[in-house]
């Protein structure tokens, strides 16, 4: 009898105890608003706002409401205006180009590439072609492309670039953190990120003006000078009634579930790169199955795995997934003709006026990726890695 995967892949690891005792505290005390404080108390938000910029090396940081509404914030921040063209890449999540489109401007979208990275020379052409003057780079799943040509190549066109780090907080290209060559850079703590907050978000730069921005739009009212990783209140002086309140604020309790967590977040990087590889391992020999090998400039946050099934019919693929599905292997697929709960690719979001883009339909058409929860170990990985190469080498017998 063929062997059946039991655990679920969207189980997240519990909450850790220092951060059930912080986020009780804050129950005990009620004062959930992040305003909201005692005499002479920082509060939980903006102490996780100075542990947040002290992580990544940034001078400042802000905590909201979401990962989408960051990059959304980031947007105005930077003034994007309506009918405006940004810059992204093709192979992102809805959320990326949802936040362009909900300011009315004009997502275009780029090329990517079977490493399923951005598509730099691609890149160079769109620039050229619409005059954009910002680019909302997604790291998606964790892939990041060559950074120091991209910024070469963005800074000589005078592209500002807003990194979308949901996917490699704690991730780095060349040794430098992700997050840190744009002018500013978004981060999640959705349940499927790296921090679990269920919902919530961060925001990092050291521009100062765009900083300040970001804090206003936010929803500070006049209480910015409570913002201990923002600018110092003069910045805000020409700007207060300038910018509008977007209202998007991190509450205290997720921020208290969230310092602990990340403190711990360096050894769950470890963690999950023992059960990446031990995936890779055992799909390394898989015939027709192609890897996506991580570049040594790299470093990554193994959360999730990609594969590519280059050249395979829709069909095979289909049978695969049902055939992985009945043995207990949730695979997502970037190919299929309807959007799959959270899966879609950029032919669905009509409100993008998608251009056809022949080269990432192609590497989407076989692309298959999977969750690597916490809750797993290096044998639950091996497992899976079995089922997914046996149920290839049937197909391909």
């Amino acid at each position: 009898m063929a062997r059946r995967f039991t655990r679920s892949f969207t189980q997240q690891e519990p909450i850790s105890e220092a951060a059930i005792e912080a986020a009780v505290a804050v129950l005990r005390h009620g004062r959930l608003h992040r305003y909201n404080l005692a005499e002479g108390e920082a509060g939980e938000v903006a102490l996780l706002e100075e542990d947040f910029a002290a992580f990544t090396g940034a001078r400042f940081a802000l905590a909201v409401a979401s990962g989408g509404y960051a990059l959304a914030c980031a947007l105005r921040a930077l003034q994007v205006r309506p009918d405006e063209p940004v810059l992204t890449n093709a192979f992102t999540l809805a959320p990326v180009p949802g936040a362009i489109a909900s300011l009315g401007a004009q997502p275009v979208l780029v090329e990517v590439t079977p490493d399923l990275v951005i598509d730099l020379d691609h890149l160079k052409a769109r620039i050229d072609e619409t005059g954009a003057r910002v680019l909302l780079l997604s790291h998606m799943r964790g892939h990041i492309c060559d950074m120091d040509r991209l910024m070469t190549i963005c800074d000589g066109a005078g592209v500002r670039v807003i990194e979308d780090c949901a996917h490699t907080m704690g991730a780095a290209w060349n040794g430098v953190a992700s997050g840190r060559h744009g002018a500013m850079a978004c981060y999640s703590t959705q349940t499927y990120k790296h921090l679990n907050s269920g919902e919530g978000g961060l925001l990092i730069s050291d521009d100062p003006k765009l900083m300040a921005r970001a804090v206003l739009l936010s929803g500070s009212y006049m209480m910015y000078p409570r913002h201990s990783a923002a600018p110092a209140p003069e910045v805000f002086e020409d700007l207060w009634a300038q910018v509008p309140n977007v209202s998007g604020r991190m509450d205290a309790l997720r921020a208290a579930i969230l310092r602990p967590q990340l403190a711990d977040l360096p050894g769950r990087i470890v963690r999950w790169a023992e059960l990446y590889r031990a995936l890779e391992n055992g799909l390394r020999t898989t015939p027709e199955l192609a890897l996506i090998e991580r570049p040594a400039a790299e470093s990554f946050v193994g959360s999730s795995f990609q594969a590519r099934l280059p050249d395979w019919t829709p069909g095979r693929i289909e049978a695969l997934v049902a055939r992985c599905a009945a043995r207990g292997v949730e695979l997502k697929w970037f190919g299929a003709a309807q959007p799959q709960g959270f899966t879609s690719r950029y032919a669905h979001w009509d409100y993008a006026a998608p251009e056809p883009l022949p080269r990432t339909d192609r590497v989407l058409a076989g692309l298959i990726d999977l969750r690597i929860p916490l809750t797993f170990t290096p044998e639950d990985c091996r497992v899976i890695a079995e089922i997914l190469d046996e149920e290839i080498r049937r197909d391909t017998a």
